[in-house]
């Protein structure tokens, strides 16, 4: 695969560019935002980056779609943050118009590409985006499992003065306040975690970690954007170089986890054709429990999307 789109040139965009430019495992990235100015600039100071980091990926910024012909992989990033004053369903209409609007702009170009979904809110975002582009429900997915367990397991390498590298750890559910965040396929060094720390303490990284994004908020006036725009070149790098990655993304359910026509975080095997499987576990009735809880949240906003 040669060619990488990315939608949206803010933050997570360009941090996204970035990342995945410092890989130097695709040939081409399309930058793309309706500033095309904005556009230009990032993607140019990336490419003047290239001979300090050492890397050959070519940067391109556009404001104009027939730049990302021939797509292999688009990442869409476009939208806009919740502002004061306005409700989940403005946010929701908003971003699913850009959204839906951005899925048909990219197809008139590209065939066939595996479509990425970084837009909040997530879960309907991937909705939007999967309705509008009619192809086949391994080739667009959301990113917010990567993310999540990536906060989970920063905050237990924290806790446990240990190298995040050595933490394995599995979430599953909506991006939100509902997600599932799995204490018993959490290991360190393949050491279960609760061996490692005591249930109150774990309690309290879960409910951080449900609350991570809404943390950096907090701090920053503005959403997050180095750990998303580096776990969706992730998800790109194991499709590119075809790794069979185990990892959470928000996917199209079909009858999965007793769950049917809903997007949720659940473990896939990422690979070439994007999601090569969906991971069934043997939840037991507490998780399984969980998981459709937060399924029913998910369906809600979901329900919200289909009425507009």
């Amino acid at each position: 695969m040669s060619k990488v789109t990315v939608i949206g040139a803010g933050n997570v965009g360009a941090t996204v560019a970035n990342v995945l430019a410092h890989k130097d495992i695709v040939k081409e990235i399309v930058l793309v935002d309706i500033v095309g100015d904005l556009a230009k600039g990032k993607a140019l100071d990336t490419w003047q980056q290239a001979p300090i980091d050492n890397y050959s990926t070519s940067l391109f910024g556009t404001s104009d779609y027939k730049d990302t012909a021939g797509s292999d992989i688009v990442v869409i990033t476009a939208g806009i943050p919740r502002k004061p004053g306005m409700s989940r369903d403005d946010l929701i209409s908003t971003n699913a118009n850009i959204v839906t609007s951005v899925v048909k702009s990219v197809l008139e170009y590209s065939k066939n590409p595996i479509i990425i979904v970084v837009s909040n809110p997530l879960d309907v975002m991937t909705y939007a985006a999967f309705k509008a582009s009619g192809l086949d429900r391994t080739r667009v997915f959301g990113m917010a499992g990567v993310l999540d367990t990536a906060r989970y397991r920063a905050f237990l390498a924290t806790e446990l003065n240990v190298s995040p590298k050595d933490i394995q750890a599995l979430l599953l559910g909506g991006h939100g306040d509902t997600m599932v965040p799995l204490p018993r396929y959490t290991t360190v060094s393949g050491i279960p975690v609760t061996e490692l720390v005591n249930e109150d303490v774990l309690t309290a990284i879960v409910d951080r970690t449900k609350s991570g994004g809404g943390e950096l908020v907090k701090l920053m006036g503005t959403s997050a954007w180095y750990a998303p725009g580096a776990a969706a070149a992730q998800m790109v790098e194991a499709i590119v170089k075809n790794e069979n990655r185990i990892f959470p993304v928000c996917a199209h359910l079909t009858g999965e986890y007793g769950l049917n026509d809903i997007f949720v975080g659940v473990p896939v095997k990422l690979g070439k054709n994007g999601i090569e499987n969906i991971i069934e576990l043997q939840l037991n009735g507490d998780e399984m429990k969980l998981l459709h809880d937060s399924a029913t949240a998910v369906k809600e906003v979901m329900d919200v999307f289909d009425k507009m």
